[in-house]
C-alpha cells in the first residue's frame, strides 16, 4: 500500500481532471483562455475541492512550476496582521515577467483570520491588484469581512454527488488493487456527507484492515454499526426497557462510543428508509433525541441522559402501541 496520503496521490493536478463542481471549473477555464483572473473567494464545505481547484488553476495558468509564482499561507496558522504586512506584502509587490502578468497568492481558510489582519488585506488587495491576485478559500464566508467580499468574485462550492464520490473511490480501489464492496462505498459516502477527503481517508483506512467492507468501514470511522442501533430502538419501542438498556451498554463498551456519538446515530436511524415508523412518531422522537443530545452537550452524564431517552421511548411504544 502506497506510504502517501491517498486523498494527496489522488489530488486533481489540473482543472480537466476534476470531475465535479462543473459550473465553477467553466467559468475558471474562461479566465485561463483569456490569461487574466480577479480576486476570488471559494465558499463551500470542507472536503469539496476548493486549495485543489486553486492549485489546479495555477498549473493551468503557470504550467509545471506553478509554486514559484503562488504564495500559500493558510490563515487559520498564520492568521495575524504582521503576516499580511509581511510575507504578503513582499511577496505581492514584486511584479513577474512573462505571458501571466500577475502572481497569485492562496490564503486558505481565510475566515479564520483575525479583523486586522483582514482590513490590512483589504488594502493590499488595492494597492497591488495589477501584481497580484488574491484567491481566498473559506468554510464560513460570512466570516469575511464585507469590503473583501466586494472585491472578490465569489464562487460557491456545494457538497459533492454520490456518484461522483463513489466512482473517485472505485477509482482509487482499482488503482491500488484493493477489493471493495459497493455498498461499503456508499457508506463512506453517507459518512463523510460529500467530503471527498475524509471518504479517501476513510477508504484508506479502512483498505489497512483487508477488503473494504461495511464492517470495516464502520470500525475505523468508530461508529456502531446502523443494525444495532435500529435494534436498540426497537426493543425501546416495543416496551422491553431491560433489553435495549443492555444493548446501550454493549454499544458504549464495545465501540467506545460517547453518548453524543450514538444520539447522533440514533437520530440518523430515526429518518432512516430502513426503519418503519408513522411521521407523528418520528417528530416525537427527534424532540426527545434533541433535547438528550443539548443535555450531553452541556456536560450531562452519557450513561443517564441516554437510559432517559430509551425509558421516554418504551413508555411511549406501550401508549401508542408500535
Amino acid at each position: 500500500m502506497s506510504e502517501l496520503l491517498w486523498a494527496e496521490k489522488y489530488r486533481p493536478r489540473s482543472l480537466s481532471e476534476v470531475v465535479n463542481q462543473k459550473e465553477i471549473v467553466e467559468r475558471l477555464k474562461r479566465f485561463i483562455a483569456e490569461k487574466s483572473i480577479p480576486h476570488m473567494l471559494f465558499a463551500g464545505p470542507p472536503g469539496t475541492g476548493k486549495t485543489t481547484i486553486a492549485h489546479a488553476l495555477a498549473h493551468d495558468l503557470y504550467g509545471e512550476n506553478y509554486r514559484q509564482y503562488m504564495l500559500e499561507l493558510n490563515a487559520s496558522d498564520e492568521r495575524k496582521i504582521e503576516v499580511i504586512r509581511t510575507k504578503v506584502k513582499e511577496f505581492a509587490r514584486s511584479r513577474v515577467v512573462g505571458e501571466v502578468p500577475f502572481k497569485i497568492v492562496l490564503l486558505d481558510e481565510a475566515d479564520n483570520m483575525t479583523s486586522d489582519a483582514q482590513q490590512a488585506l483589504r488594502r493590499l488587495m488595492e494597492l497591488y491588484s495589477a501584481s497580484t491576485r488574491f484567491i481566498l478559500t473559506a468554510n464560513y464566508p460570512s466570516k469575511i469581512i464585507e469590503p473583501i467580499q466586494s472585491r472578490c468574485a465569489v464562487f460557491r462550492f456545494t457538497s459533492l454527488k454520490r456518484e461522483d464520490v463513489v466512482g473517485r473511490l472505485m477509482y482509487i480501489c482499482n488503482q491500488e488493487k484493493v477489493v471493495c464492496r459497493e455498498k461499503a462505498l456508499d457508506i463512506i459516502y453517507d459518512i463523510s456527507e460529500g467530503d471527498m477527503r475524509r471518504a479517501i481517508n476513510i477508504l484508506q483506512a479502512a483498505a489497512a484492515l483487508g477488503e473494504v467492507t461495511e464492517d470495516s468501514v464502520y470500525k475505523v470511522v468508530g461508529l456502531a454499526h446502523p443494525r444495532e442501533v435500529r435494534e436498540m430502538l426497537q426493543l425501546a419501542l416495543a416496551g422491553n426497557f431491560v433489553e435495549a438498556r443492555r444493548k446501550l451498554r454493549d454499544l458504549m463498551i464495545n465501540y467506545g462510543l460517547s453518548g453524543v456519538d450514538i444520539i447522533k446515530q440514533i437520530h440518523r436511524e430515526i429518518f432512516s428508509s430502513e426503519v418503519k415508523l408513522p411521521d407523528e412518531l418520528r417528530i416525537i422522537i427527534a424532540d426527545y433525541a434533541g433535547e438528550i443530545q443539548f443535555r450531553l452537550v452541556e456536560g450531562a452524564d452519557d450513561e443517564i441522559q441516554l437510559n432517559a431517552f430509551l425509558a421516554r421511548l418504551s413508555l411511549l411504544g406501550k401508549k401508542i402501541k408500535v
